[in-house]
């Protein structure tokens, strides 16, 4: 894998427009291209396409979209943007935060109207660090489900998607422009790819151990949930041109994913009053801080593992997610009537699981926070039946990467950006700050889709200009 010099290179052919990766951001830089009238091309290292969009949740977070003006919802671009930055303590700047918060929404409208894509507004339940009701997905909320949809708009607008075609190496002129790309097929034959501009859509490094050990070593241990093809592809072909990084140690963590079946539990019932116990009984921390930076908390407990703890009420929210009904089905979700039977069933020591219930009801009814900062309402207590889930912290996918301007184009170590290459999702930097504590629900797919199609706008205007 190199940057190499395009004199005298003649390609086997040539597309205006060349996508890296067909997961949501090339998907939807693809279809943005097309819009624009440009011809596209989208090259995919995997057989069947599906990346990190099809591991998550399929949720993306947008304010003043059709759906939530029809939900009655007041919304808007600054105050999304001020939850954003908020959630990473004021790291992420404010600029970078407003562009993706003012695209969202037209994008999600764009996506819906243009290219029948279904969404619908998750109204039951609000994650940590939204104070709005502003997540969109699939009704089943997987994200398989939204890389079907999209790989089907880019099928009806007639965009070509070529699979199995590993991208080796980038073609790049004296200027800095590249001029093409070089790819590997299946069966070890090379082929030459000219374009007059590239979207770098490959996703970030949490397939490559040895830059996720380089750049967040406090995560290096705990199981990778995330795509296996995610290697660093975008960050190592992008230092290679003078481009610019930032903020590479932020990821999205998961603190409950079930053990040993790694599939996510929503954090859904830990909004429902949920709570986390490791393996002697004990809650470790505040758990309405976020799923992400859990994923290290949870590692970090005896035997890497904990236990999610939650009732009706939580189950009722999770059942919408069709990873938790998978979760039921094989079996790893642990019910209970009583503490003592919660005990049982989970092999935790009932004295310590009934002294965590009861200093919980104590901070409920003086209405102060409890010893972690977390503040439990009386209609938060946990009611049999108590339902039970082995989980453990897992990384999910990386957020920092290339730095890219308000049009999605990569820029160098000096601000200025190159000539004609663009980055969205994983390949870029991301709004979550720089580690985990700053992931607020959603950014990976916010940046996705956002900054994908602002690269594919931006690949066609470059592409027209020649």
């Amino acid at each position: 894998m190199a940057v190499l010099s395009a004199s005298g290179v003649e390609f086997d052919f040539e597309v205006p427009v060349v996508v890296i990766g067909a997961g949501a951001c090339g998907l939807v830089a693809a279809l943005a291209a097309h819009d624009e009238g440009q011809e596209v091309l989208v090259l995919e290292r995997d057989e069947n396409p599906t990346g990190s969009t099809s591991l998550s949740a399929g949720l993306i977070p947008a304010p003043c979209t059709r759906l939530q003006k029809q939900a009655g919802i007041d919304d808007s671009p600054e105050l999304f943007a001020a939850d954003l930055v908020a959630k990473t303590h004021d790291h992420t700047p404010h600029d970078q935060a407003l562009v993706l918060a003012r695209n969202a929404g037209p994008m999600i409208d764009w996506l819906m109207d243009a290219h029948n894509i279904e969404f619908e507004l998750v109204t039951g339940f609000l994650y940590p660090g939204h104070s709005r009701l502003r997540m969109h997905g699939p009704k089943s909320r997987t994200g398989a489900d939204l890389e079907q949809a999209l790989l089907a708009a880019v099928s009806n607008a007639g965009i070509d998607l070529v699979t199995g075609a590993s991208v080796e190496d980038l073609y790049v002129d004296g200027s800095g422009r590249v001029t093409g790309v070089r790819f590997c097929r299946p069966d070890g034959a090379l082929e030459t790819l000219g374009c007059q501009s590239l979207v770098l859509a490959c996703s970030g490094f949490a397939g490559d151990a040895e830059m996720v050990r380089q750049y967040i070593p406090e995560i290096a241990d705990a199981e990778c949930c995330g795509h296996l093809s995610n290697t660093g592809d975008a960050v190592k072909w992008g230092l290679e041109l003078g481009a610019a990084v930032a903020d590479m140690g932020a990821y999205q963590g998961h603190g409950s994913v079930a053990h040993p079946h790694s599939l996510p539990l929503t954090w859904a019932v830990i909004t429902k009053g949920g709570v986390l116990l490791n393996t002697e009984g004990r809650r470790f921390s505040n758990e309405m801080r976020g799923y992400s930076e859990h994923g290290s908390e949870v590692a970090a407990q005896p035997g890497h593992v904990a236990w999610d703890i939650f009732d009706a009420a939580g189950e009722e929210a999770a059942m919408g997610f069709y990873d938790y009904r998978e979760i039921r089905k094989l079996g790893a979700v642990k019910t209970a009537n009583t503490l003592e039977e919660l005990a049982a069933v989970t092999g935790l020591p009932f004295d310590a699981v009934k002294a965590e219930f009861d200093a919980i009801e104590a901070a409920a009814r003086s209405r102060q926070p409890d010893r972690f900062g977390r503040q439990f309402s009386e209609e938060q207590l946990l009611k049999p039946p108590f339902y039970a889930v082995k989980v453990n912290g897992a990384l999910f996918h990386t957020q920092g990467g290339l730095v890219v301007d308000a049009e999605a184009r990569v820029l160098r170590d000096d601000g200025m950006p190159l000539p004609n290459l663009m980055a969205g999702g994983g390949a870029a930097r991301g709004v979550s700050g720089d580690s985990n504590y700053g992931y607020l629900s959603g950014n990976g797919l916010l940046a996705a889709t956002t900054f994908g199609r602002l690269a594919g706008i931006s690949a066609a205007r470059i592409a027209a200009q020649g």
